[in-house]
């Protein structure tokens, strides 16, 4: 009976340690990081980076990071379109979640009894990139949610993408668009193509499997869908290959 009794007592003191150390964590994310430096300096070396040099580092591999900034004024239309489309096509009208897609990756998750915590939004995305780790656990979710909250309070549309851009992963060491666009196709990504933008976006889910160049069918699908989209909305002019002048990207 003294046993139980003191099992009862540890268990206890566990799940106040757990709920206390949740709550510790949750308010820590309302303080720290600073978000709003953000919104007039471009971030160093991201969370993200740091956790590819260690992986690097442990696997003996000498790669170093490949990032070059631009201006979000200085990319092409085409790919900020495609991105938009391929990983985030209610970004303009959320406020940090896409609570269908949650619910649709929740659907499938339970379906295939695979917990993968789906339906990340470029907001949600971004704040993974500089602030988390890849870990998926409940704790970390909950940090990515109130950073998530915050950011989108902090920094405009523009800014958010301008930055994921910047720092999202395009390949083995290849963070950003610029270093992305001169790698795989040697020009700066101002001068991306409606069928190049098309391609890169395609590849954002898994970049260290998939090349853009390459001949993968699931990349030459995926971004003839992209590709598609865009011309049945006006960005692309199929017969020419040019855009619209109506459509041009959003500015907020």
């Amino acid at each position: 009976m003294a046993r139980n009794k003191f099992v009862k007592k540890c268990f206890k003191a566990i799940i106040v340690f757990i709920i206390l150390a949740i709550l510790m964590s949750a308010g820590f994310c309302f303080i720290y990081p600073n978000i709003s430096v953000l919104k007039k300096e471009n971030p160093g070396k991201t969370s993200f980076m740091k956790y590819r040099e260690a992986e690097w580092k442990r696997q003996g591999r000498k790669i170093s990071i490949k990032q070059i900034w631009s201006p979000l004024s200085r990319i092409s239309p085409y790919l900020v379109k495609a991105v938009l489309i391929a990983e985030d096509d209610k970004f303009y009208q959320h406020e940090g979640f896409d609570f269908d897609a949650i619910e649709k990756a929740l659907e499938k998750d339970i379906e295939q009894k695979k917990f993968k915590f789906g339906g990340s939004t470029i907001s949600q995305q971004l704040v993974k990139n500089l602030y988390l780790s890849p870990s998926k656990n409940p704790l970390r979710k909950l940090r990515e949610a109130i950073l998530t909250w915050r950011l989108e309070k902090t920094l405009s549309k523009k800014r958010i993408l301008e930055i994921y851009l910047n720092v999202a992963e395009w390949g083995e060491g290849i963070f950003g668009i610029e270093a992305a666009s001169l790698h795989y196709y040697g020009k700066p990504s101002s001068a991306l193509k409606h069928e190049e933008a098309a391609r890169l976006a395609s590849v954002l889910p898994n970049p260290r499997k998939y090349n853009p160049t390459g001949t993968s069918r699931y990349i030459a699908n995926r971004s003839e869908v992209l590709y598609n989209i865009m011309v049945k909305r006006g960005i692309v002019k199929e017969e020419y290959g040019l855009d619209d002048e109506n459509t041009k990207q959003e500015n907020d």
